[in-house]
């Protein structure tokens, strides 16, 4: 049984990754071939950067994340702390359920349903364009900050509730005291947070496809388009570098929360 469940694990994982080896190794392929590897070049790495349009629309999409993941953070953080400080317990979970419904409603149904909320606002007051790079913002923020709250909430609910009050009664100010000792205990679950809500607003494409203007376009959208035409190298290249960045930002968040773990088992520790 040993060896039978090592080899459903080991054909598992080549079902997973074998599609991002392949794409790895032909966005280095010297030809235009999507099937046959001639030489290795860095011929459609050049080819990428020299294409203003792509390089545009990573703009826009590092621009729309950066904002959105800033915002999602801040207003997450305080949403979290929040409802962690609500007394009446029915209120809390309503709240709490009310918040995961982004999460769990298909991306199609938000989409549309953005947009045509957005299309409705604007017609009432007026607006000539009624989608554009704010209306994606408010869609990138709305999707993100449940998982800003779902990162931060956990870290409060392991925090002793006295320890403000203790803060407090030794002469902290309430923002003091929150300063001080409510948010190094959340900023684990900050930092993860933000990260996610980065990665998520990096590659999101159909929220992003149906609350998107004509004068912003993000990568995934862009990318799209690419895929309309003929599909070269290029675009290997191009889901190369995203697949390091995305990886490398999950290498981050699971250090921070391996620290955060060892930090809990020492105080734990200690305290017996």
């Amino acid at each position: 049984m040993k060896a039978l469940s090592k080899i459903l694990t080991i054909l598992v994982y080549i079902f997973l990754f074998a599609p991002i080896v392949i794409l790895l190794i032909f966005s280095f392929n010297a030809s235009k071939s999507l099937s046959v590897f001639s030489e290795p070049s860095f011929y459609w790495y050049k080819e990428l950067f020299r294409d203003r349009h792509t390089l545009e629309a990573l703009g826009n999409t590092l621009l729309l994340a950066t904002v959105a993941t800033a915002i999602s953070t801040v207003m997450g953080t305080a949403a979290a702390w929040g409802i962690h400080r609500l007394r009446c317990r029915w209120y809390k979970t309503a709240i709490q359920t009310v918040t995961d419904i982004p999460m769990t409603n298909p991306d199609i149904i938000t989409g549309i349903s953005l947009m045509l909320m957005f299309v409705f606002v604007g017609q009432l007051f007026g607006a000539r364009d009624s989608l554009n790079f704010w209306t994606m913002l408010i869609a990138h923020v709305t999707f993100c900050l449940p998982y800003v709250i779902l990162q931060v909430l956990p870290k409060l609910k392991q925090m002793d509730r006295s320890l403000p009050e203790a803060a407090m009664d030794l002469g902290c100010t309430p923002l003091r005291a929150f300063l001080k000792v409510e948010l190094p205990e959340m900023l684990p679950g900050v930092v993860t947070g933000a990260i996610m809500a980065f990665t998520l607003s990096l590659d999101d494409f159909v929220i992003s496809y149906f609350t998107s203007g004509t004068g912003f376009e993000t990568l995934p959208i862009r990318i799209y388009s690419m895929t309309k035409k003929t599909v070269t190298p290029k675009m290997y290249a191009l889901a190369t570098i995203i697949f390091f960045v995305t990886l490398g930002l999950l290498l981050i968040s699971n250090f921070i929360q391996n620290m955060d773990e060892r930090r809990q088992n020492r105080e734990n520790d200690s305290a017996m």
